[in-house]
C-alpha cells in the first residue's frame, strides 16, 4: 500500500556528473568546506520528504536543516570506506525524530482519527496528504503509533527512507540481525492490531547474508 511503499527516487544520486561518490564529495569538503553543498543538494528532498512523513513539513524544515549542519560538522568522522551516505543521513534524522516520539504518536493518531472520519474525502491542509494515504486504511495510522520507537524506526527507515536491511543496520547502529529481528517484531505487531494479512512487507532489497 502507498503508506509502506518507496517513492522510488531515493538512492539514484550517490554520485554527480563529474562521478564524484558521495565519500569522495565528503572528503573534499575536509579541505573545501563548501563542496559538502553537494550533499546537501543530493539527498535534501529526501530527508525532508522522509522527516515531513513522521511528523510533519513543519517540523521536517527546521530538522533538515539540522541534519545537515550535524552532518557538516561530523564529516571528518565519516567513513570514507562507505561511498554512499544516505544511510549515515537517515541515522542522524532518525536520531532527531527521536527526540520527537511523542509529537509522531499524537500525528499519527490524529491522521487515524482524521482518515476514519473522512474515508473517500478529499484532503487539503497541514496533513500534507499524508491523511489522503491513510483514508483507505485509518487503523494503520493507530497502530504505528502504537509500535515502540525501535521497532517504528526500523519499519519507517526502509519503507520510507528505501534503505535495505544493511543500510538500515548502519543508518541505526545496530546489527543486521537486529534489523530483521525488530522488522519481524514490528509486522507481527501490526498484523495482531489489524487483525488482518500482512501489509507492510518492505519492498527495499534484502542484501545481507547475517542471519543472526
Amino acid at each position: 500500500m502507498t503508506l509502506l511503499r518507496g517513492n522510488g527516487a531515493a538512492g539514484a544520486r550517490a554520485t554527480d556528473a563529474s562521478g564524484a561518490s558521495d565519500g569522495s564529495v565528503i572528503e573534499r569538503s575536509w579541505e573545501i568546506p563548501d563542496a559538502f553543498a553537494v550533499i546537501f543538494d543530493r539527498y535534501a528532498d529526501d530527508i525532508h520528504r522522509y522527516i515531513a512523513r513522521r511528523l510533519g513539513s513543519d517540523t521536517a524544515d527546521d530538522l533538515m536543516a539540522e541534519t545537515f549542519e550535524i552532518a557538516f560538522k561530523r564529516r571528518r568522522r565519516y567513513d570514507l570506506a562507505h561511498p554512499h551516505a544516505r544511510p549515515w543521513l537517515y541515522g542522524i534524522a532518525t536520531n532527531l525524530i527521536r527526540r520527537h516520539r511523542r509529537d509522531e504518536a499524537r500525528r499519527l493518531r490524529a491522521l487515524a482519527r482524521v482518515a476514519s472520519l473522512s474515508t473517500g474525502t478529499e484532503h487539503d491542509g497541514p496533513e500534507d496528504g499524508v491523511a489522503e494515504r491513510l483514508s483507505a486504511d485509518a487503523p494503520l495510522a493507530g497502530a504505528l503509533a502504537g509500535l515502540p520507537t525501535r521497532y517504528r524506526d526500523v519499519l519507517l527507515v526502509i519503507a520510507w527512507g528505501e534503505l535495505d536491511y544493511e543500510e538500515a543496520a548502519r543508518a541505526l547502529r545496530v546489527p543486521v540481525g537486529t534489523v530483521r529481528s525488530r522488522l519481524h517484531r514490528a509486522r507481527t505487531r501490526l498484523r495482531t492490531a489489524l487483525a488482518g494479512p500482512d501489509r507492510t512487507a518492505p519492498t527495499a532489497p534484502e542484501k545481507e547474508t547475517d542471519h543472526g
